[in-house]
């Protein structure tokens, strides 16, 4: 009876840590995206600031969770202005960090698309290429991209080969932008 009574109590223990971490993850990335919604206006003034300004405005337009942040102009802008190549690069890393905020979620086991097909679909082909996923996911610019960070975090895909596949998608997308902005400035 002891044993039952230790073993009841610890799988408790366990059980609220786990609840109380999950919470915590998806507060942080609820508030990163009010933060987004409240300070929109102030982050697009920051383009004349060269490429901290690329890589804080593509972090921030990827760490909007779901939510739709055009961070895409300010890329196509900057190529007019700086180096196309670094633009890309610098956007993609920004990118991909933001991109944690969905990872972050999925490794919570806070799903919101766990009953839908594309859910299921996503996590067949996460488990048999993920990275390659990811990247595919990152070059071409879609709403899907966030299911996939749900499914990479909750699959447990190590963070380094999210993030590489995420920059390196990303940033192949984003230097294609910046180049379209050099053309036309």
């Amino acid at each position: 009876m002891t044993l039952l009574r230790t073993t009841f109590n610890q799988a408790n223990t366990t059980d609220y840590r786990a609840v109380i971490g999950r919470a915590a993850t998806l507060l942080f990335v609820l508030l990163i995206t009010m933060g987004i919604l409240l300070a929109w206006d102030d982050i697009g003034r920051l383009g004349a600031y060269g490429y901290p300004a690329v890589f804080l405005v593509s972090l921030i337009s990827n760490a909007a969770f779901l939510l739709p942040a055009p961070g895409m102009a300010l890329v196509i802008a900057a190529g007019g202005m700086l180096d196309p190549v670094a633009v890309g690069i610098v956007a993609g890393l920004g990118a991909a960090l933001g991109e944690l905020t969905g990872y972050l979620v999925g490794q919570s086991g806070q799903t919101v698309f766990e009953d839908k097909p594309i859910y299921w679909r996503m996590e067949r082909l996460m488990k048999k290429s993920g990275a390659l996923v990811v990247f595919v996911l990152a070059v071409v610019p879609n709403p899907i991209f966030d299911i996939g960070g749900l499914v990479a975090g909750a699959l447990r895909m190590s963070a380094w080969r999210f993030l590489l596949g995420a920059w390196i998608g990303k940033s192949l997308r984003f230097v294609l932008l910046a180049v379209l902005g050099s053309m036309a400035a």
